[in-house]
């Protein structure tokens, strides 16, 4: 792939669990790439500079190809740079890779671990942080309304990490997949697990633990090792400020060409219809408007415009909603 650090642009905070999912795939992979660093709460003038309303981090831009949602950016990483890709090509294999993504995003566990926010963090403290998430997951985030949700969310992931325990990692394998390094259902499976692992305060050690589940957290100290030593090979990533970044989207080309829409999907949307695109499980209320150019069962493909360049957003088919524009209509935003 032609292009400074492969036309790849990803912008992120460097304490997003969803981001060390890209993170690690690309150090993993010892692919080259540009990063422009955002603040952990909105506004996010750097996002918003390209006509992009999504909120969620991360986003990653290969050329003007922009990929909202982590599952859709493995997707493409996977496509793009194939050889020695962490996927696997065996269909069983792939099977169990794709239900960890939906366990682990779509089922949602990741929204229960998040309920393990220990209700004393000094970022709790701060009313900003406070309402920005408020507005991401529309639920209160109080000290009150934590430490209720907390018991319930507790066992959900007690729940889940005894199912690793006793089924996936029960025979001793190294990885989830039995293969001789970690592989992409590492990461779909690994990333909630060590997030609740690093964070001070989430697990109730007396009750999680590595005496609870020896397995389990023997795979989360070999995932980091690994980690480790990827990033100590992997090409350090660019640092791009906000309007470098966007200059250098805008003054790309596309990666993808010609994507088309699928004349038999249930919604009977035409190429070229103005929709809205958004999110249905959180950052809901942040819409964004173009016209539809892609449609599959997989993906929805926008075009808007951003400082006189056509840009195309991408977004996963699953957990977000496409809606017809009427005519003189504007996106809620």
């Amino acid at each position: 792939m032609s292009g400074a650090n492969n036309n790849i642009v990803l912008y992120h905070y460097s304490f997003s669990p969803y981001a060390r999912r890209i993170i690690w795939y690309l150090a993993l992979r010892g692919i080259d790439y540009a990063e422009c660093k955002q603040a952990p709460t909105l506004p996010r003038p750097d996002i918003k500079a390209l006509g992009v309303n999504y909120r969620r981090i991360p986003i990653l831009a290969i050329g003007r190809d922009i990929y909202c949602d982590t599952r859709i950016i493995l997707r493409k990483l996977e496509q793009f740079f194939p050889d020695q890709a962490l996927g696997s090509t065996d269909v069983e294999q792939q099977a169990i890779q794709k239900f960890l993504e939906i366990w682990t995003i779509e089922a949602g566990l990741f929204n229960r671990a998040s309920q393990l926010i220990p209700s004393d963090m000094p970022l709790l403290k701060d009313p900003k942080f406070v309402k920005d998430r408020e507005d991401l997951t529309s639920r209160p985030w109080s000290k009150e309304g934590i430490d209720k949700n907390r018991p319930e969310a507790l066992a959900v992931v007690r729940s889940a990490f005894n199912l690793l325990e006793s089924t996936l990692l029960a025979d001793g394998r190294d990885w989830v997949l039995k293969t001789q390094k970690p592989t992409l259902a590492d990461i779909e499976a690994v990333w909630i697990f060590d997030w609740l692992n690093g964070l001070k305060g989430a697990l109730p050690r007396e009750l999680v633990s590595e005496k609870q589940y020896p397995k389990v957290f023997a795979w989360i100290k070999r995932f980091n090792s690994v980690l480790r030593d990827a990033k100590a090979q992997a090409p350090k990533p660019a640092s791009l400020k906000g309007d470098v970044a966007a200059q250098r989207i805008l003054g790309s080309d596309f990666k993808e060409d010609h994507p088309s829409v699928d004349q038999t999907d249930p919604l009977g949307l035409k190429q070229g219809t103005e929709v809205e695109v958004y999110p249905t499980d959180s950052g809901t209320r942040h819409h964004d408007q173009g016209k539809l150019v892609g449609l599959s069962e997989d993906e929805i493909v926008l075009s808007i415009q951003s400082q006189g360049s056509e840009l195309h957003l991408h977004y996963p088919r699953s957990g977000f909603r496409i809606e017809a524009i009427p005519a003189g209509g504007k996106a809620r935003l």
